[in-house]
């Protein structure tokens, strides 16, 4: 390793604290077991795991690792909810602990909230709201939120990002990203498990969080695949007034998706709302390829009139219309446990290496999803099997796209929270209609081609800059050839982009 930089000295100074929390909580032991670390640092863990551990410390991993992180801070709170997404880093059960991970923090001053609110719209806050709650009715690691009234009576939830938060994400971020490379330093095996880009797309979505303004784009995005489906409600947002910092959006009255008792008490037809939320959560996935990503019970609620409304669009998932295929098909050969399908569908799409085996690959699968698919249909967790293929990725190979480790935390969130509204339900089989149906209309030759000549297009559109790349490479070497025409790479493209359509297309 290089000689240790500002950031990576900060990072050994901070140790003893973070070792302290992860000690008490239990995590060490948890650590030492952990075959890739070299021997004496899992001797190290383990001494400390008996010097430190605290009598209440619970004795799962999952359990103990989230009640370190909670006590360690919000930026530590959100990179174990980031972490839950991949499943392919740490396997699906951890990761399912990881994405219940808590995140509650006490809310700052009322009189902060109110001042920030006055410094966001230029104004006092009286010239915009007609009311303004002083008491939070949520407060989170990175934004709280507080009930509040227009001036023309329409009722807003009014969300502010915490004083400071940029620097707190950014001095956490740092600290991740040193540790990560101290780790693949002291445990050259690690770095098989790629944990320094890991932590550079944790840094990424949590840029992303902080900017209230893509979260209000987010909603709207939403709302608008979604206005003429039925069952399911995205709140409007008020575009003109929100910042960077402070969004305002539409206030919902209802009860949460997993309060069973009081669903039943206002009399909803808990079968119908379970319809609602499987057909949404495909609609999502694959009718629009772009999904809400952290559909916990707390950001789902249920109107008077049974329609499901959900909230906080700060995390977002995007599928193209190659990977919606592939999933489709995927989660389809799971339901009719066709593991050579499967097998054969990750080497069509170029998944697997030239030299692995898709025999081996779907004995792999077949022995991590038999034990859970021979389930009943109602206890099957596609989600869960997901995560255990994609723990299959180091082993063959494969390169696991973020936007598939998001959306296999996405499914194990929709399927708790489907069997929680309704243990006797099949999320999966209410969807399959809608799958087989969709995936006869989408793959198409007409749809088919009109994706080639899209995929065509874009190709095209990027000639001159790879020529212009092409061309200053040549200056630089004289002894290469002249630049190939243009005209020529434009129709290699297309036959190469038609070729591809006739092999593929089934």
């Amino acid at each position: 390793m290089a000689v240790p930089s500002l950031s990576m000295i900060q990072a050994l100074l901070r140790l003893p604290n973070i070792s302290w929390h992860l000690g008490r909580a239990g995590v060490l032991g948890h650590v030492a077991n952990i075959t890739l670390l070299p021997g004496w640092l899992r001797q190290i863990c383990r001494l400390l795991d008996k010097a430190v551990r605290s009598r209440s410390a619970v004795n799962d991993a999952g359990g103990a690792l989230c009640q370190a992180l909670a006590r360690l801070g919000p930026g530590f709170i959100k990179f174990g909810q980031a972490l839950s997404t991949r499943a392919d880093l740490i396997g699906p059960s951890l990761g399912q602990s990881l994405a219940m991970l808590q995140d509650r923090l006490p809310p700052f001053a009322a009189a902060r909230a109110r001042q920030m609110v006055a410094d966001e719209i230029g104004q006092p806050i009286e010239a915009m709201f007609d009311e303004f709650d002083d008491a939070a009715v949520a407060a989170a690691s990175i934004a709280q939120v507080h009930r509040a009234t227009l001036l023309d009576g329409r009722k807003v939830a009014v969300k502010l990002l915490r004083p400071d938060i940029h620097k707190h994400m950014q001095a956490d971020t740092a600290l991740f990203y040193s540790l990560a490379q101290i780790l693949e330093w002291l445990a050259p095996a690690l770095r098989r498990l790629h944990l320094v880009t890991a932590v550079k797309q944790f840094g990424q979505l949590s840029e992303m969080e902080l900017d209230l303004r893509l979260e209000a784009a987010a909603a709207g995005r939403l709302a608008d695949n979604m206005r003429d489906d039925e069952g399911i409600y995205v709140p409007w947002v008020d575009l003109e007034n929100s910042t960077s910092r402070m969004l305002i959006i539409e206030w919902v009255d209802g009860i949460r998706i997993d309060d069973i008792a009081g669903l039943s008490k206002a009399g909803h037809n808990i079968e119908k709302i379970t319809e609602y939320a499987a057909r949404s959560f495909f609609n999502q996935v694959f009718r629009d390829g772009y999904f809400h990503a952290d559909m916990h019970p707390g950001n789902i609620f249920v109107r008077a009139d049974g329609v499901l409304v959900p909230i906080d669009f700060g995390i977002m998932g995007y599928l193209d219309f190659q990977d919606r295929l592939f999933l489709a098909r995927l989660l389809s050969a799971m339901l009719d446990r066709d593991y050579d399908m499967v097998a054969r569908l990750h080497k069509d799409a170029g998944m697997l290496g030239e030299g692995v085996s898709t025999h081996q690959f779907s004995q792999s699968v077949r022995a991590v999803a038999d034990p859970v698919m021979g389930k009943p249909l109602g206890e099957v967790s596609l989600g869960l099997v997901l995560g255990q293929i994609f723990q299959l990725s180091t082993r063959f190979e494969i390169e696991v796209q973020p936007q598939f480790n998001l959306l296999q935390k996405t499914m194990m969130m929709a399927e708790g929270v489907a069997r929680q509204l309704n243990p006797g339900a099949d999320m999966w089989q209410l969807s399959r209609p809608l799958a087989e149906a969709w995936m006869q209309r989408e793959a198409s030759v007409k749809k088919r081609a009109e994706q080639i000549f899209d995929d065509a297009v874009q190709i095209i559109s990027r000639l001159p800059k790879y020529l212009a790349d092409l061309e200053a490479n040549q200056q630089k070497t004289a002894a290469h050839p002249a630049p190939v025409w243009p005209g020529r790479v434009a129709i290699l493209a297309l036959l190469l982009a038609i070729a591809s359509f006739f092999t593929n297309y089934q």
